[in-house]
């Protein structure tokens, strides 16, 4: 299990923290840190490319908007997720299965699985793509490399669950690099990113489409369950107050994690909107094609490098987050685990299968993305539930604003979902 794996200094600065031993701000909240940035992994993963990529290249900076919301509702969703596992010591698939009927948490379970399945795909493609953009690997042999990659990064979780965080966020902070250099490199109109990001709008129906992916690739359920994981007995409180003391950090690790997640997003539409919008290529729809125009259109052949190499280390670790997530959906639905190499294993399966069969990885990709936006209701709405339960919660159960705010975000989701279905049936 994850929470299994313990780290001793860790804990000892979190103890010093909450006895008020440590003097420095920064140390006081480091041993909070980290649950947040290994979550936020999952919104920068090649769904995440494709859909922002798409959107940016159709209509500009018009759905910048609905990557900033999409955002916020996934940075009061985390904090949610962190504080239900904080709370109660349990992850969100094992409170359902504790309080739910025996057969909804078997479809619990089988839709969960469905989502991760749906994440890894992506995932997997996204770094089987980058390692085939860089360096001219097949797709089938970019599939292996990922595998094996992912799966020695999985291994150090044994060396501690800093150890692993120290990775991620390495990996976060280089496609961050990466795209801070495409950024500086796209020259975008800051009026016109002003204004994408104050007035919604939708141009097409098409969009509201999109958006749909949009908000699965940022608000992804499979990470519901995960973030509840890392924090459901990362740090020990021995009191109502020092519970408080420790939320505070966790919510600040949410905001931090989450604003760098929402950045990086921004900076994808950002820059497919200042290259190819901007030059009038508003049909780029696939990630391969944004890789070799991006280096044309922008006067240097680094455009394309440091976005292939930025696609690459996003598909990596959100494989590794995808991983670590199915194995708490399994645990704590059925209370049964697998070795982590064997789903490894199992869940390159269909992007396997993808590759053979030869279908569009920007079409996979994008649906894939839809798929998550159905897969949020069925966590969200669970996670509103048990953390709004005085009885379950204590004095860490959520005020009434937060709770509507969530219940306002779920019903904007499930309506954009009801949309997806009736413009799939009528195209």
């Amino acid at each position: 299990m994850i929470h299994a794996i313990s780290d001793k200094h860790v804990r000892l600065q979190a103890a010093q923290t909450l006895s008020g031993n440590s003097k420095s701000s920064f140390r006081r909240a480091l041993p909070f840190l980290g649950p947040a940035m290994i979550a936020a992994v999952a919104y920068i993963d090649p769904g995440n490319f494709a859909t922002n990529i798409e959107a940016g290249s159709h209509y500009g900076y018009g759905l910048l908007w609905v990557v900033l919301w999409a955002n916020l509702m996934a940075m009061l969703i985390q904090t949610l997720s962190a504080r239900l596992g904080f709370a109660t010591g349990k992850n969100l698939a094992e409170v359902i299965r504790e309080n739910f009927p025996r057969p909804l948490v078997w479809l619990y379970w089988i839709q969960a699985e469905i989502v991760a399945i749906s994440t890894d795909l992506a995932e997997f493609l996204g770094a089987a793509l980058g390692f085939h953009l860089l360096f001219g690997f097949s797709m089938f042999t970019g599939a292996m490399l990922t595998g094996v990659i992912t799966y020695v990064v999985l291994y150090m979780q044994r060396y501690g669950f800093r150890t692993l965080e120290l990775i991620i966020g390495a990996m976060i902070l280089a496609v961050s690099a990466g795209f801070l250099l495409e950024i500086i490199m796209g020259k975008p109109d800051v009026a016109t990113i002003a204004s994408g990001l104050l007035i919604p709008q939708f141009p097409d129906n098409y969009s509201i489409f999109l958006a749909a992916g949009i908000l699965g690739a940022t608000v992804m359920p499979h990470v519901i369950y995960l973030h509840s994981a890392l924090s459901q007995s990362r740090i020990k409180v021995l009191n109502n107050e020092d519970r408080h003391t420790a939320m505070k950090y966790y919510r600040l690790d949410v905001i931090i994690g989450m604003a760098l997640a929402g950045l990086i997003n921004m900076a994808m539409l950002i820059l497919s909107a200042a290259v190819f919008f901007d030059n009038g290529h508003t049909g780029v729809a696939s990630i391969a094609e944004s890789y070799k125009l991006l280096g044309p259109l922008m006067g240097h052949s680094a455009g394309s490098i440091i976005f292939g190499l930025t696609l690459l280390v996003a598909g990596l670790s959100s494989s590794v987050v995808g991983t670590l997530a199915g194995q708490v959906v399994m645990q704590g639905f059925v209370h049964f685990t697998i070795p982590l190499w064997l789903r490894r294993l199992i869940t390159m399966a269909p992007a396997i299968l993808v590759i053979l069969m030869g279908l569009s990885e920007q079409k996979v990709l994008v649906y894939s993305q839809v798929v998550l936006s159905f897969g949020i209701p069925f966590a969200l709405l669970p996670l509103l539930y048990f953390t709004a339960k005085r009885s379950l919660m204590g004095n860490l159960v959520s005020r009434k604003w937060v709770t509507v705010a969530g219940a306002i975000s779920a019903t904007v989701i499930i309506m954009l979902n009801l949309f997806v279905i009736y413009y799939e049936f009528n195209h």
